[in-house]
């Protein structure tokens, strides 16, 4: 089983087709969209993605905001949404399924809001509250957590002592950080300021031990000609998980 993570970027835009085609060249069997929206250029993605196998869908997005954004989950296997917590804010951002698999598993697709805003702590809360409900379940959390580890996760001083506490806990609760558990202390960024060019590991998967057995492999992928031009689809790198049969 092969499962892929993409912040896409502002719902696509121009860049649509060539996200879906570097999304069929991955050949995933499930694929959770962060900035997907409610527009043209979001829905023609979905629609590639059902001609490609993955027919089974869940949006948050909404049509009657079409530059609001949310979330995608589309999947070779049947997905049910499922009844969670409530996000203190931005529902677009937050979706919960879960997905009848061979080995069914349950599927939690967020993109926190960032600082900014005001609501990245409460969201981040609910996330870790919800991941306590889930703990010896066969469960992921995936997508944009705009997170990070002080120092490891960042090329230049970002995440604050509560979003490096935050990372902690999850892994404290039993929710492997995916990367982590693949690749150790390693640094890696999956988004650059586009100023001064430092990067950022903003994308994560966290793991419970019932899936966690079975994750074979974690790369970051830049789609497109990422040796010419990095971010030509998307400012944010993908996340690509393979796991291996029970």
């Amino acid at each position: 089983m092969r499962i892929v993570g993409w912040n896409i970027r502002a719902g696509g835009g121009r860049r649509a087709e060539g996200i879906a085609a570097q999304l069929a060249a991955w050949r995933p069997d499930l694929v959770v969209l962060s900035e997907f929206r409610g527009g043209q250029a979001s829905r023609s993605i979905a629609g590639a993605l059902a001609e490609q196998g993955l027919a089974w869908q869940r949006a948050s997005a909404d049509a009657r905001q079409p530059s609001v954004n949310a979330l995608l989950v589309a999947s070779r296997w049947p997905l049910r949404r499922l009844p969670t917590l409530a996000p203190p804010s931005d529902p677009c951002r937050w979706l919960p399924v879960r997905v009848a698999a061979p080995q069914p598993f349950r599927l939690l697709a967020v993109h926190v809001p960032n600082r900014a805003t005001g609501r990245k702590v409460a969201f981040l809360e609910t996330i870790a509250a919800q991941a306590e409900r889930w703990h010896g379940h066969a469960a992921m959390v995936i997508g944009d957590t705009n997170t990070g580890r002080i120092g490891l996760d960042e090329q230049a001083a970002a995440f604050n002592a509560y979003e490096d506490a935050w990372m902690r806990r999850m892994g404290a609760t039993g929710w492997a950080d995916a990367f982590r558990h693949q690749r150790g202390g390693r640094r890696e960024f999956t988004w650059y300021s586009p100023n001064a060019g430092n990067g950022f590991r903003l994308d994560q998967a966290f793991v419970q031990a019932p899936l966690l057995a079975r994750l074979a492999s974690f790369e970051h992928r830049w789609g497109g000609s990422a040796t010419v031009n990095r971010s030509e689809l998307s400012d944010h790198a993908a996340m690509v998980l393979g796991f291996s049969p029970r």
